[in-house]
């Protein structure tokens, strides 16, 4: 029990560590899609299809893929409000906005279908709503030390950990559930606000709407392969697959922002 809580929560801190100093080098927009990689579907799934029968991670998957439009609209709240509130204000907020919401989208019909396309829905107005706030790419100057770094990562490890602990005891609905709670996103935004500011948090997490794509593909592929193909072959690849959206995401953001410094250079 302890070995396997150990790994996720160093695994974790390790992967909040790297995506708040990868955004000091690449920025917030390419960080953004960093963060939207399965923080807590990888460990939290690699379990479960060990541990538990093909019915269940199928029904956990699919409610992990409603709590995830939650999350979505997690972010909006947080690139919103933390435009005028402190980090964990903004964070509150947006947390106390993602139990209904999770609560609500779980009743969703259509099965893996109707979540998918209840996400592009939410995608599409989210974008919308960043092209009004008009973010613009904010110069990253870090203002606390290595230690303020550190306990942020251990503490998104140890809500992972909690997280994925309690799912394995936990029928497959609520399993899921718990699996969807933005942990990640939610400690590297803090992590972000606090070393970075407000502007490059807000950044960051609204780049992570396009990157959470990366999470739709790895619980699609986790959906229809798992009861058809071994556990660790359907995690092997729902985690390729899932790996292939970032980097597909990520070269697009770098020809992207090439294309408007090419723009503005003309």
């Amino acid at each position: 029990m302890l070995e396997p809580m150990l790994f996720k929560l160093l695994a974790t801190a390790g992967i909040v560590i790297l995506v708040a100093l990868a955004v000091a080098r690449v920025g917030p927009r390419l960080g953004g899609i960093l963060a939207g990689t399965p923080v807590i579907l990888g460990p939290g799934y690699f379990f479960m299809l060990r541990e538990q029968a093909p019915a269940f991670v199928q029904e956990a998957v699919l409610s992990t893929l409603h709590a995830l439009v939650a999350t979505l609209l997690f972010t909006v709240c947080f690139v919103i409000s933390a435009a005028r509130l402190s980090a964990v204000k903004s964070l509150g907020l947006a947390s106390l906005l993602w139990v209904p919401a999770a609560m609500l989208f779980t009743q969703l019909p259509g099965g893996l279908m109707g979540a998918l396309g209840a996400y592009l829905a939410v995608l599409v107005v989210a974008e919308g709503i960043n092209r009004w706030l008009s973010l613009g790419q904010p110069v990253v100057v870090a203002s606390s030390g290595w230690l303020d770094l550190l306990l942020r990562g251990l503490l998104a490890g140890g809500l992972v950990s909690l997280a994925t602990t309690l799912a394995a005891r936990a029928g497959p609905g609520f399993s899921g559930i718990i699996l969807g709670f933005p942990a990640g996103i939610l400690t590297i935004a803090w992590a972000l606000h606090e070393r970075y500011g407000a502007e490059v948090a807000r950044m960051t997490v609204s780049m992570t709407q396009r990157g959470m794509l990366s999470l739709l593909a790895f619980c699609a592929v986790s959906y229809l392969g798992v009861g058809r193909l071994p556990g660790m072959v359907v995690f092997a690849l729902s985690l390729a697959a899932s790996m292939a959206t970032s980097s597909l995401l990520f070269m697009f953001s770098l020809w992207r922002a090439r294309r408007l410094y090419a723009r503005e250079a003309g």
